[in-house]
């Protein structure tokens, strides 16, 4: 993992912190100084608080578990979806249904219905339906990808969320903390640090910042990711090893 350095946040405009009047007394921790009415987040700590975000996540991930990726805002949905699809991870980026993690059963059920429907579409008998009941099905299907396709391969809840502005998606960190799983998020000066896990403190709204942060995010990932595929293949190795004992111990009795 190529690493961020004091340099690259500044570049990406991460120090940029909303007006001084719309601050979150709570986000003192992370402020360096305020600046034309504006406040400016110190970089030392956004650096800190990335490394132990990356450690951690690298472990959720090692251990085989999904991270979900949450970012509703228009500067942050594409290169979210990018990432999250890059790492075959699960993402919600049109809108957060009510219910999504705390209600996950009826969430599945509209999963297999999404499946089906695609099954349905690649059958004869769709194909002989007549016109508008064709248009009435592709219409369900896409309104249903829309708001589910990042998640259409999720079985189980997942491990962790990882959440672009906390403010936006604040249902979304409500249900996490309701079932005990940790949200890592980038944290603007205009919120609350305490509601999540690992806050990363960070300019949450121009696209430069996001994009540098998500990626180092994903660059976690994948390492997490290399790292579990590494202890998988020398399990496997291990295992033939001892086969292959097993093998000529019995072949010398």
């Amino acid at each position: 993992m190529s690493k961020i350095e004091y340099k690259d946040l500044l570049d990406a405009g991460v120090h940029f912190g909303h007006l001084t009047r719309k601050w979150d007394p709570r986000m003192s921790p992370y402020i360096f100084m305020e600046k034309n009415g504006i406040h400016i987040i110190d970089l030392n700590k956004t650096l800190a608080c990335l490394d132990e975000a990356s450690a951690a996540v690298k472990q959720i991930v090692r251990s085989g578990k999904k991270v979900m990726f949450v970012a509703t805002k228009k500067q942050a949905k594409d290169l979210v979806a990018d990432e999250a699809r890059r790492l075959n991870m699960p993402y919600v980026t049109e809108r957060w249904l009510g219910g999504m993690l705390t209600n996950f059963a009826t969430i599945r059920k509209s999963l297999k219905k999404m499946s089906s429907l695609e099954k349905m579409m690649k059958e004869d008998a769709y194909k002989n339906m007549a016109k508008k009941e064709r248009l009435m099905i592709t219409r369900q299907k896409e309104k249903m990808e829309t708001v589910l396709g990042g998640i259409a391969d999720l079985s189980r809840l997942p491990a962790a969320l990882f959440i672009v502005d906390i403010k936006r998606e604040h249902i979304a960190i409500a249900e996490a903390q309701k079932l005990g799983i940790p949200v890592f998020a980038l944290v603007d000066t205009n919120s609350n640090p305490n509601e999540v896990d690992f806050p990363i403190p960070a300019n949450d709204d121009a696209f430069k910042s996001v994009n540098l942060l998500v990626k180092a995010f994903g660059a976690a990932i994948e390492e997490g990711l290399s790292e579990r595929k590494k202890d998988k293949d020398e399990a496997k190795l291990s295992e033939e090893e001892e086969a292959k004992r097993a093998v000529d111990a019995d072949t010398k009795e």
